[in-house]
């Protein structure tokens, strides 16, 4: 079969066409219909099937995450118990309302017993915080090194929380700077303590 006999095909009477140009026209539709169905229909169904295999992956990454969670939730509420009772015990060691006073003559107690002379004890207002007020007492303190140290351990002893900040040591006698009872050093800082607020505060 030539081109010349090709020209010659009449499409109105493809029943008289040669053999072989009959199977190559059923080829040709043949692949024309296998290539229309698969951009029609097969393509669409293979580019959800990608799009359902992404979201499988994502939804197999959350569910390992989730599942970890769930292996550990017992872990996670042991140490949730942990932490609640360990806030509690931090909230009992902040004095109530009526319990600051004895506190601010804690602190005083404390320094007079560590040899200190106070030249000035003066606390301030409370500032109140998220869910509690500090409570800020300016200190000045003449004493040694030693007494000084004596204070600072004596304040960490007390059973409510009380904080040292703002510390400055200077010598009282400007000619010598010893730290002997006859040349003492002068201690300035604030110290804080803290009140738990209640609902009412």
């Amino acid at each position: 079969m030539d081109w010349q006999q090709i020209n010659e095909l009449d499409f109105s009477n493809i029943g008289d066409w040669p053999g072989p140009a009959k199977i190559i026209t059923v080829l040709i539709l043949c692949i024309l219909v296998v290539g229309g169905w698969y951009y029609f229909d097969t393509q669409g169904q293979l580019d959800r099937l990608a799009a359902a295999e992404g979201q499988e992956g994502n939804l197999r990454t959350t569910f390992e995450g989730k599942q970890k969670k769930a292996a550990n939730l017992n872990a996670y509420k042991q140490q949730l118990a942990e932490m609640q009772e360990s806030f509690g015990a931090m909230l009992r060691q902040l004095p109530d309302k009526t319990e600051v006073a004895a506190l601010l003559v804690d602190v005083s107690q404390t320094g007079l017993a560590a040899g200190l002379e106070f030249e000035l004890f003066k606390p301030t207002g409370e500032v109140p915080k998220d869910f509690y007020a500090e409570l800020p007492i300016q200190l000045q303190v003449v004493g040694g090194y030693h007494e000084f140290g004596n204070f600072i351990s004596g304040l960490a002893a007390l059973p409510r929380i009380v904080t040292i900040h703002n510390i400055s040591i200077t010598p009282r006698n400007t000619r010598s700077s010893g730290a002997s009872l006859e040349n003492p050093l002068t201690l300035k800082a604030t110290a804080k303590t803290y009140r738990y607020l209640e609902e009412g505060r």
